[in-house]
């Protein structure tokens, strides 16, 4: 059941070291691809990444919060093309959480590194840096990565009581 696959999915920054089948690369890019946009006008776009080096590279995108990525065998990079839809961010980032939910369904751990609004270092932003290291089109912008692989941590799943059950109202 699906809450079954919410109760049981952590953030993960840990990984071993093997690469992802490509039927599991090509599921999980088909998830992104049957995420929900607003109107459908789809105004994301996504980049995998695979390549250790290139892996490496991208884990110096913020001075916080990204370094786990070296380790990772897989990335999706989540951009978007702002002039194609007013709610780009929310459909990022619902492409980037069925990534999340793809990728616990088979069997991966992963974690998302913000990437839009931060900073690389005093003078670049992790967005610009992100950009120019993949060659973005100017007209892209990055909203996130996800990154990918099998856990080499073992998290269980957060416990009911640490739910904010205070969060919620019913109104009749």
């Amino acid at each position: 059941m699906f809450i079954d696959l919410l109760r049981s999915r952590r953030s993960i920054r840990k990984f071993e070291q093997r690469p992802i089948e490509k039927e599991k690369v090509d599921l999980l890019v088909e998830a992104v691809l049957r995420s929900p946009a607003s109107r459908s006008l789809n105004p994301w776009e996504f980049v995998v990444v695979t390549d250790p080096s290139t892996l490496g590279e991208l884990a110096k995108a913020k001075a916080h919060g990204s370094s786990f990525l070296k380790n990772a065998p897989l990335a999706i990079v989540v951009c978007a093309d702002p002039g194609k839809c007013d709610v780009w961010v929310e459909d990022c980032s619902i492409a980037a959480l069925i990534a999340h939910l793809a990728a616990t369904d088979l069997g991966l751990g992963s974690c998302w590194i913000q990437i839009r609004l931060r900073d690389h270092d005093d003078k670049v932003s992790a967005e610009e840096y992100v950009k120019k290291l993949l060659g973005l089109k100017d007209t892209l912008v990055v909203e996130a990565i996800i990154a990918i692989g099998y856990s080499s941590e073992d998290k269980p799943g957060h416990p009911p009581s640490s739910l904010l059950n205070e969060r919620v109202s019913f109104k009749g």
